[in-house]
């Protein structure tokens, strides 16, 4: 799960001899040259506080407000050249307004209840110059037929279809292997004359339990323990985050533990929340338009792709095709099955292929994921990978 950071302007060991912080310092250590400059640079170190409070909170309006009245204001003492203050010759020289403190307001966007002001956070630090890749992709579609066979789509990218189809926990893959070794244990007690029938009923009701009533929360929680499977994870949240960002769509967070993506009411064990504005408008209105659907459909089927270009093949997926599913039916006219199943061909193979063009990128994505870094530093290495093309 995403772990919010946050930056203090004042290190402990930046006043190693001293027992007072550095906005309460006695008059006689600061400089007697211009106590108005000081004045204010006190002033703003006090709001830049205000601003960490606010990404400690989680409070993402309080935090855009904050960023956005500094960035129209003169706090910033822009007649100064040198934006470091030194306290005498004592102390240490630090720097309070760091540009890049202004990307820790993405970590506030997980707790926003309004999509809106997730867009405009991402279009607060596009503005700035921090995310001159985000969106970049927004208008691309990469050449080739809009009817997909499963011919075509092995043509495309190399795998057959039936490599880039979820999979049924226990059918292949690990989950096939863990399924084989419990059966083979439980067969070896069995032939060892140990009684196990009312534990594995048991198991069995809880497992049953589990999959009605928190949709395989638990299973998913104790799966996550084994690295193999706890990187696929990975690898698939961090296509759904690259497409999305490579298409302009605002990412709210990416939650990695089940139980709290049952709290949020995210279906599956994991989830990538993202936000496409225009698709939103159109709903609103009663349309929905086919650059719109493709946008959507292609973040959808990013998960499945990026398990299929690391993997060979994908195992997890099968919520985002209930849920691509389920968006078809709402269309007018909706789609038929055949009509659906070429979407879905049409949007995973576009996805692939993207991903395969952004593969460092979406390799940097896993990595800071796996490191368990907040969302800010995730888009941060992409944004690294994206722009010095390695």
């Amino acid at each position: 799960m995403a772990v919010s950071s946050s930056f203090s302007p004042f290190p402990s060991l930046l006043y190693p001899s001293s027992t007072h912080s550095p906005l309460s310092l006695p008059l006689k250590f600061l400089p007697s040259s211009k106590p108005h400059l000081l004045r204010s640079r006190i002033k703003a170190l006090q709001r830049w506080r205000e601003y960490e409070d606010a990404v400690r909170d989680k409070d993402l309006a309080r935090a855009l407000r904050f960023l956005q009245s500094t960035q129209s204001s003169s706090i910033d003492s822009s007649s100064d050249s040198n934006s470091k203050m030194n306290l005498n010759s004592g102390f240490s020289t630090w720097d309070w307004d760091r540009p890049e403190r202004d990307w820790e307001i993405l970590d506030t966007c997980l707790n926003a209840d309004d999509m809106r002001l997730v867009g405009s956070a991402y279009g607060f630090l596009q503005d700035r110059g921090f995310l001159s890749n985000f969106g970049k992709c927004r208008d691309i579609v990469i050449e080739g037929p809009r009817e997909v066979t499963p011919k075509v789509l092995k043509e495309y990218t190399g795998l057959e279809a039936i490599k880039l189809a979820p999979k049924k926990w226990g059918m292949s893959g690990a989950s096939q292997l863990a399924l084989i070794a419990f059966l083979g244990g439980a067969s070896f007690l069995v032939s060892q004359g140990i009684e196990i029938r009312p534990n594995l009923a048991a198991i069995l009701a809880l497992a049953t339990a589990d999959a009605i009533f928190l949709g395989g929360t638990c299973l998913a929680q104790i799966s996550c323990f084994w690295p193999p499977y706890k990187r696929r994870i990975l690898i698939h949240e961090a296509g759904h985050l690259l497409t999305a960002y490579l298409m302009g769509c605002p990412i709210r967070g990416v939650i990695l533990d089940p139980f709290v993506a049952l709290q949020m009411g995210i279906q599956g064990q994991a989830g990538t929340q993202f936000w496409d504005e225009n698709m939103e408008s159109e709903l609103a209105e009663g349309r929905l338009s086919s650059t719109a659907f493709d946008r959507y459909c292609m973040v959808l089927f990013a998960g499945i792709a990026a398990e299929a270009l690391v993997y060979g093949e994908a195992e997890g997926g099968e919520n985002d095709e209930n849920l691509f599913r389920s968006l078809c039916v709402l269309l007018r006219p909706p789609l038929s099955v055949p009509e659906m199943a070429n979407r879905a061909r049409w949007s995973v193979m576009q996805s692939y292929n993207l991903l395969k063009w952004h593969k460092r990128a979406h390799t940097a994505a896993v990595k800071a994921l796996e490191a368990g870094h907040s969302l800010s530093v995730v888009i941060r290495r992409i944004e690294e990978s994206l722009s010095s093309g390695v």
